[in-house]
């Protein structure tokens, strides 16, 4: 039989290959001998040798039975020889029956030199008794503590013992007890020794192993293990006697448990006091649990004291000195090799109740919280009030310049090559195998070789170990950063954050659950099989299918889930339309009916959606349910084909959820979806990275997915974009980037779950680069075999994500190709009962589309009879401005212009900027909270709103609109990044989402809006009738010729009026302050909600006579049209002059200078919609007068053709105009030119 040690039988032949399972072999053969056909077929060929083995080799077995008895005879469990047995007796009264003998305190005395030799004696005091030659030995009874001493010892015999030893560095211990003690020394005074720590790490560490803390007893003649209420620390002091012998008291500290270290110290001394003073008390010697001796104090490296009954353990602490082989060196050579004291502890333990593993992890924990880990000394400093960090633990770095340390310090190098350039040797590429390598991440740039593999080096720490084979480090450097995911984050500056990411990815890989692995799975089959269900329903229709990306799916999936375990309020999701679809469906939650409704050509009339857009345009609200049943809300905004353009806008929209809540939660979550090309070749994308971090605009953190399908249309990247990657843009704001090969689903939804916690740990933007490709063209009908040839031979003879998720699985034996197969059916039979459905609605009752959108359900017209205000609100915000906070030191030239606005609220003339606060203030009073952003905003791009004060020596911000009442609305007032396109989105966005409050963004000068012409276009003119979206936005747009030139003079009114059509914006141009307040007022409160654009002045803010008076704010309404007031008789007026804006005043001031008359000055106030019966009623006012258009903008701009063409269309009065001649430019570069064609239209209004 074989050997339970070896494994190896005596006969050499097949029975020994079983090893520790040689007894079921036994059992077979005998089943076998009885009935070969009882022991299954596979068996009979190895039975049939054992039965060889055992019946025909003999001799052969005698001869190997004699080789392996030695080993057979050093079995623990061979029985000892009584003369082994017998040396614990020997030794017994050595240790047990007699103490060791100690000398008196005497101090020993030299001895004297006779004058002659002496005759040889026995030691003094010895008498021969019995004259037998010999000296007798000297016999003393031992009485009091002897006595008991000598009892305590006999009857510790009966306790077995055994002894773990540990020696533990003590150099943070002593560098700590410093700065204690001198810390003390310098506060409340008194100590804290050696023996106080050692204390306190043995009752810190009994709390975390309470195993330590039992005892032995018998109850009722039976042995039982008693687990103490509480930890008694016992502390052995050593007290002198008058006598000069000494004695040894035991006293205990009770309940350590439940103190601090504060506590435990002056306990301890209180003891201590009490033993020196003879005045400790029966119970201080009862009930201790565990004990602590220190006879390290006379040079004891360790003991092995006697455990007596009622304790479990004692511990012992022997010198705290330098090694002894180390004694003999200097200080300096010692700290210079880093030497340090050492101190050894030893745990005499009771071995019925505890056993030596647990004892040795006693001393292990009393080891790491020596040198400090668990916060031990952190906690001793706060229970001290030691205001700063204790020392901390570290190993030596030794700056030896030997080769073995050069070659250590190149190791290093590797590793942060790999932390930095890992991700260029990372496989992400779905499609094409190369064999990838670097320079960089080449252990021979780093003069190490193959010889190196085995060789061990100190990491520091790196995977979780101290030292590590360079073959063990290459694995996991390249398991973390070089297989199926690379990973850029060492350009982030934050150390704090490297290390976060270096904690969770420096690890071995973890296979995800069974569950996890059948989730991901499902994703992927709902997301191949809608778009094989697509593709084979609805041939030759554009959907952007998401064939070759499906692994998004479980991406977001992902995503959603960690949203829904945390509590997220909702995740918002901003996407273009390439996979949209599918996402609306098996993500958002839109029913499969709802898509396929679409397809077929009809639009349930009660959906939310308008019917203006394709469906790959379309948003959806919905729920999303995690695993564990958690639920979060999902919102998917609308966006048109413009990519990237929904950035901004979805941003605000999640800042408008979050300033909902207000808590600073970050509660609700964007997602942002792009494509390669996108990424890297829109602007807008940097755009909105920039406004991440931003005080104005940050979300806490979005989570930016790449599909990255390796073409843009049919542009390769070579030709996209000179970048490596196109997420290098995303670098700008130190966001750490994935990138991810699609045909890995695990390592994706691996990379997503990471990406979610960065995002939550440090509410920053993270980057998801899935590397995928698109097995269409750019749509169904395109043939993308044209432009990629090489690219679509390889897809084409690709298997699907899931087809490859699937084999691995099967492969691996994670699941059943059945249990994938019922799956598959399942969802193909909901898919087709889906396509049932939607068939019959096409051919029910519901309507085909028609282009027209439905109108929105959300209110009906309504606007407010009066907007204006109680002069007391008027004088409450003039006051505001004079309630500086204490200690504020407002600036110079500001106060003045303070104290005017305090002076305007009462006594009027109120200008332009304070007209705008009284709107914004009265808005916040009423409860309507007010959000304002833009270029330079704050103060104003002309020196005029100053809607916050900054302290002119600190630099505090002061905003009086913010301090008008306790109860009042939200101010928010920001200067915003130099950016219109992502910022204008966002501010769009934003009022989506919050109809309750006023939302405007201004630009720096009119024509600035340029830049978010996409927004304008897309979303503020249209997206009411494309997706029936409501915005209450404010475009502040500063306009005036003023002879600045083509840039800075026009705010390009043509255009917007151009976009005006079915009542979907206001265009107005107010000329007075009264009428602005009046505007914001109205557009605070009017429904249905539609976006405001205003003409803002420039030069009119600081003109005399364009002020208002107090009483045009406490009265009245927005008048889109205001009549000439100056006109008696109207008759007699030959002339109307309509017009807009700030020419009004140079109209009057020319008519006052040249003294003319018949003329009528009619201001249109409001552009669009075009307020034909207010402007009726004015014209008609004047029976015998011309009308003529006057406007500052050239012929061809402006508003004239606009309203040359509208009253034309109504059949108004014929009109005329007067302007500058028409240009290709706003504006003529010549300041001179500029006054000239000033004049000229002055004098061709007023001839």
């Amino acid at each position: 039989m074989s050997s339970q040690v070896t494994g190896v039988g005596p006969d050499g032949n097949a029975a020994g290959e079983f090893g520790a399972n040689e007894w079921l072999v036994d059992e077979l053969y005998e089943q076998y001998k009885v009935d070969k056909n009882a022991v299954d077929p596979s068996w009979w060929p190895i039975l049939e040798k054992y039965h060889a083995a055992a019946t025909g080799a003999a001799p052969a077995a005698s001869a190997t039975a004699t080789t392996v008895a030695p080993p057979v005879a050093e079995v623990p469990s061979a029985p000892v020889s009584p003369a082994v047995s017998s040396a614990p007796a020997a030794s017994a009264p050595a240790t047990g029956s007699h103490p060791v003998a100690r000398t008196t305190s005497i101090a020993p005395q030299p001895t004297p030199i006779p004058a002659q030799a002496p005759a040889p004696t026995g030691p003094g005091g010895h008498v021969d008794a019995d004259g037998d030659g010999e000296l007798d030995d000297i016999v003393t009874p031992l009485k009091g503590m002897a006595k008991t001493l000598a009892s305590n010892m006999d009857a510790s015999l009966t306790v077995p013992t055994a002894t773990s030893v540990r020696t533990i560095p003590a150099k943070l211990m002593i560098d700590n007890r410093i700065v204690i003690n001198n810390h003390l020394k310098r506060a409340r005074g008194g100590k804290v020794s050696f023996t106080h720590l050692i204390a306190w790490a043995m009752v810190r560490a009994l709390r975390e192993f309470p195993s330590q803390n039992v005892y032995y007893d018998e109850v009722d003649g039976k042995p039982v293990v008693v687990t103490p209420a509480h930890i008694n620390l016992g502390i052995a002091i050593d007290l002198p006697k008058p006598d000069g012998t000494r004695a040894l008291l035991v006293p205990g500290i009770k309940k350590c448990e439940s103190m601090g270290f504060g506590d435990f110290l002056a306990a301890y001394e209180d003891v201590v006091k009490r033993a020196r003073d003879n005045k400790l008390a029966a119970g201080d010697f009862q009930g201790n649990t565990i004990s602590l001796t220190n006879p390290g104090g006379i040079g004891t490296v360790h003991s092995v004291p006697r455990l007596m009954k009622g304790q479990g353990a004692i511990i012992g602490a022997g010198a705290l000195e330098y090694p002894a082989e180390f004694q003999g060196m200097s200080q300096a050579t010692l700290a210079d090799l880093g030497i340090g004291k050492t101190v050894t502890l030893t745990s005499t333990y009771d071995h019925r109740v505890i056993q030596g593993a647990g004892s040795g992890e006693f001393l292990k924990k009393v080891h790491e919280l020596l040198i400090g880990e668990r916060h031990f000394y952190e906690d001793i400093f706060a229970d001290l009030r030691i205001p700063y960090d204790p020392i901390h633990w570290a190993q030596d770095i030794h700056v030896d310049l030997a080769d073995e340390i050069n070659k250590t310090a190149r190791v290093h190098e590797l590793i942060n090559a790999y932390r930095v350039r890992g991700h260029l040797m990372a496989d992400v590429d779905p499609l094409e195998y190369r064999q990838r390598s670097h320079p960089d991440l080449d252990i021979s740039s780093h003069g190490l070789t193959f010889w190196d593999l085995d060789r061990e080096f100190v990491t520091g720490g790196f995977g979780g170990r101290r030292t590590m084979l360079l073959r063990e480090i290459l694995g996991v450097l390249r398991d973390t950063y070089c297989r199926t995911v690379g990973i850029e984050y060492m350009h982030i500056q934050e150390p704090e954050q490297r290390r976060w990411f270096q904690e969770r990815l420096e690890k071995p890989y973890q296979k995800p659950t069974h569950d996890e692995q059948m989730r991901i799975l499902g994703k992927l089959n709902q997301a191949e099989a809608f778009e094989t269900f697509l593709q084979t329903k609805y041939v030759g229709q554009k959907r952007f299918s998401l064939e070759g990306g499906e692994s998004v799916i479980p991406l977001l999936d992902e995503v959603l889930q960690g949203a829904a375990e945390q509590g997220l309020d909702e995740v918002a999701i901003g996407m273009a339309h390439r996979g949209r679809l599918n996402v609306l469906a098996n993500i958002a939650g839109k029913t499969y009916g709802q898509i396929f409704r679409e397809f077929e050509g009809t639009q349930d009339p009660k959906s939310v959606q308008g019917s203006g857009d394709v469906k790959y345009h379309l948003g959806t609200e919905g729920v999303f349910t995690a695993m564990s049943g958690q639920q979060v809300d999902v919102y998917l905004a609308a966006n048109p084909s413009h990519l990237e353009a929904v950035n901004g806008v979805l941003e605000g929209i999640v800042r408008a959820k979050q300033d909902r809540k207000a808590d600073g939660s970050y509660s609700t979550m964007a997602v942002l979806v792009h494509g390669d090309a996108a990424m890297a070749g829109q602007g807008v994308v940097l755009e909105t990275l920039q406004l991440s971090q931003l005080r104005a605009y940050r979300t806490g953190g979005t989570i930016h997915v790449v599909i990255n399908n390796q073409v843009g249309f049919t542009t390769p990247p070579g030709e996209g974009r000179s970048s490596t990657y196109s997420t290098d843009v995303a670098k700008t704001i130190q966001a750490p980037i994935f990138h991810v090969n699609g045909d890995d689903p695990e390592a994706v939804v691996r990379v997503a779950e990471i990406a979610f916690a960065y995002r939550q740990a440090f509410n920053r933007d993270v980057v998801i680069d899935l590397v995928c490709y698109r097995r269409r063209g750019h749509n169904e009908g395109d043939d993308p075999s044209m432009t990629q040839p090489l690219m679509y031979n390889l897809i084409e003879a690709k298997r699907s994500v899931r087809t490859l998720y699937t084999e691995a699985l099967v492969g691996r034996g994670d699941i059943t190709e059945e249990e994938f197969e019922a799956a598959h059916r399942d969802f193909q039979d909901r898919l087709e009962v889906a396509f049932a459905e939607t068939h019959a609605a096409q051919t029910g009752t519901l309507p085909v589309i028609d282009g027209t959108a439905p109108r929105a359900t959300e209110d009906e017209a309504v606007e407010p009879e009066s907007t204006a205000v109680d002069v007391a609100v008027i004088q409450h915000i003039g006051d505001a401005h004079d309630n500086t906070p204490a200690g504020f030191t407002v600036h110079g030239k500001l106060q003045a212009m303070l104290k005017k606005r305090v002076e305007m609220s009462r006594q009027g003339q109120i200008d332009w900027g304070f007209g705008e606060l009284l709107a914004l203030g009265s808005l916040l009073m009423e409860g309507t909270p007010v959000r304002m952003a833009g270029q330079d905003s704050r103060r104003g791009t002309f020196v005029q709103r100053h809607a916050v004060l900054h302290d002119r020596v600190n630099g505090q911000e002061w905003l009086p609109l913010a301090n008008l009442s306790e109860n009042q609305a939200k101010f928010w007032i920001y200067d915003s990044l130099l950016s219109e396109y992502a910022a204008m989105g966002f501010e769009y966005g934003y009022s989506v989402e919050r109809p309750d409050a006023l939302v405007l963004w201004e630009a720096q000068f009119g024509d600035f809006a340029n830049g978010a012409q996409t927004i304008i276009d897309e979303f503020i003119s249209s997206a009411e009738q494309k997706w029936n979206q409501r915005s209450s936005v404010v475009l502040l747009l500063p306009h005036g010729y003023e002879g600045q030139g083509p840039d800075h003079s026009s705010a390009r009114i043509e255009r917007f009026l151009q976009l005006a059509a079915e009542e979907n914006m206001t265009i107005a141009r107010p000329s007075t302050p009264a009428s602005y307040f009046h505007l914001l007022r109205r557009q605070a409160y009017a429904r249905p909600r539609r976006p405001l654009v205003v003409f803002t002045p420039k030069a009119m803010l600081r003109l005399r006579g364009a002020t208002s008076e107090v009483a045009d704010f406490t009265n009245g309404r927005f008048e889109p049209v205001i009549d000439d007031a100056t006109v008696v008789d109207a008759g007699a007026v030959r002339r109307v002059l309509l017009h807009a804006g700030k020419i009004h005043y140079d109209l009057t001031s020319e008519i006052e200078k040249r003294g003319t008359t018949g003329v009528a000055l009619v201001r249109l106030e409001q552009y669009y919609p075009l307020p034909e019966a207010q402007l009726r009623a004015a014209l008609d006012r004047y029976p015998n007068a011309e009308v003529v258009w006057v406007q500052d903008e050239p012929e061809n701009q402006g508003a004239w053709p606009f309203l040359a063409l509208e009253t034309q269309k109504r059949g108004m009065k014929p009109m005329r105009v007067v302007s500058r001649p028409a240009s290709a430019s706003p504006a003529t570069g010549s300041s001179k030119r500029s006054a000239q064609e000033h004049a000229d239209i002055m004098d061709a209004a007023l001839a």
